[in-house]
């Protein structure tokens, strides 16, 4: 393993590192899945429930790998914290779900997204949302090639904009809807239409929630790391929990859970419900923003995984090569975008998002774990930073991470159990690959 400097230089700080957690994470989530809530659960109460224990599971996963991060502030994040707590093959069965499936998927799902809303405003063919897809993730990844600090300007930006508008649109609901058409207007119920389908609906909360792990993928690029990772991690977390709680409050304000079920564009409901004609308009600008930033959110960070492990030798080797005028990992980078780009010309957004969904939990849940095995095995290493509330707080993570692993296996054998298969592939793929010979690790000048 490659155990040398970082070879890309820190500039991100605190504000640009929880920027890029925050727009990371808020993406096209919050405008579709309060829809799939409200179908597969009903209740009100349970519909609030279930969103904060994703925000209370979210929390409990960045606390602890904030440990991590400080103890490891190295380029590749969640894939170091495996290879350092459980050893090269856990890391490589990550970096091979991420390149196959988590990564392209992510990628083409947003820019597909984008494209969509953007018919908008803009009259596209199918062709046409395809071909602007691809534009979007191309441009980004040729701004991210061009200067880290270019893609955090961005990041920081359109951040700042979508929280400002999430926030707009549920001061808007509450100033001007009429309660009287919400779902408080009633008796708040707790119980859900089936325990199956509020397992299945926590998993769909979950995914809105993922992007509290992405800011460890550029721990290698933040200065100061021992205080700026916790900070940006808990920080930042904070601020999507807040934001959706917030929001998802809005929509129950103006709209019943009836009103709600099977509606995908439910954001455009709560929003014409307040605005009228307008609120389908405002909410697309909303979502092409938020996809927008998600799309720079995911350039920046997965492509540190496919660089870390082509350092380590598990990948091809000039996947590590760093720009020697930029100082940007622009090979990995651009083979991020090839493969989302790929995926936009043969799949439909509803695959690339399922593809997604499960993939990454396993390797959260392994993440997680290895802060127990590290402090064992470990147990001399400073830690500037130490998971608040251990060992309380990882289990309910871990737990929480088992359950609804168990409970989608139930409800969905079919699919969990594709996704599991593609992961256990990439067994015979890494001693394959173990068996080759491998040239030396590129080098890059310090000019």
């Amino acid at each position: 393993m490659n155990d040398g400097p970082e070879r890309l230089p820190r500039r991100l700080g605190v504000w640009s590192a929880a920027a890029v957690l925050v727009g990371s994470t808020i993406g096209s989530g919050i405008f579709r899945v309060p829809a799939e809530v409200a179908e597969r659960v009903g209740a009100v109460g349970a519909m609030g429930l279930l969103w904060v224990l994703g925000g209370l599971f979210a929390l409990a996963g960045a606390l602890t790998l904030a440990e991590l991060a400080v103890l490891f502030p190295r380029s590749g994040g969640i894939y170091v914290f495996l290879r350092e707590g459980w050893g090269r093959l856990p890391a490589f069965l990550f970096g091979w779900t991420e390149l196959l499936i988590i990564r392209p998927s992510a990628l083409g799902a947003i820019a597909m997204l984008f494209a969509e809303y953007l018919r908008v405003f803009v009259p596209l063919t199918g062709a046409g949302v395809r071909l602007v897809a691809a534009g979007a993730i191309l441009t980004l990844a040729l701004a991210n090639i061009r200067s880290l600090t270019w893609g955090a300007a961005v990041q920081n930006a359109s951040t700042l904009a979508k929280v400002l508008a999430l926030v707009g649109l549920a001061v808007l609901a509450f100033g001007l809807g009429d309660p009287q058409r919400g779902a408080f207007a009633g008796p708040i119920a707790f119980a859900p239409l089936s325990w199956g389908g509020f397992g299945l609906a926590l998993v769909a909360v979950m995914w809105t929630y993922d992007g509290w792990a992405d800011l460890t993928f550029l721990a290698g690029e933040v200065r100061d790391p021992a205080r700026t990772l916790p900070r940006a991690l808990l920080g930042g977390t904070l601020a999507v929990v807040a934001i959706y709680l917030l929001v998802n409050a809005a929509y129950l304000y103006v709209l019943t859970p009836a009103a709600m079920a099977g509606r995908p564009l439910v954001a455009a409901d709560a929003a014409r419900a307040v605005v009228g004609g307008a609120g389908a308009s405002l909410v697309a600008a909303m979502v092409l923003l938020s996809a927008f930033g998600a799309l720079n959110g995911s350039t920046m960070t997965g492509p540190r995984i496919f660089y870390a492990m082509a350092e380590d030798g598990l990948f091809f080797r000039p996947v590590a090569a760093v720009h020697p005028r930029y100082r940007t990992p622009w090979v990995a980078i651009a083979l991020a975008a090839a493969l989302g780009i790929a995926y936009v010309a043969v799949r439909t957004f509803e695959q690339l998002a399922d593809a997604f969904v499960l993939g990454i939990w396993p390797f959260y849940a392994l993440a997680v774990g290895a802060v127990f095995r590290l402090r064992r095995h470990r147990p001399d290493v400073p830690r500037p930073y130490r998971t608040w509330g251990y060992p309380f707080v990882p289990l309910l993570f871990l737990v929480a991470s088992v359950a609804m692993l168990a409970n989608a296996l139930v409800q969905q054998p079919v699919s969990t159990a594709v996704g599991f298969g593609v992961i256990l592939a990439g067994v015979p793929v890494y001693h394959l690959w173990r068996r080759q010979p491998k040239p030396p690790a590129p080098t890059t000048s310090r000019t």
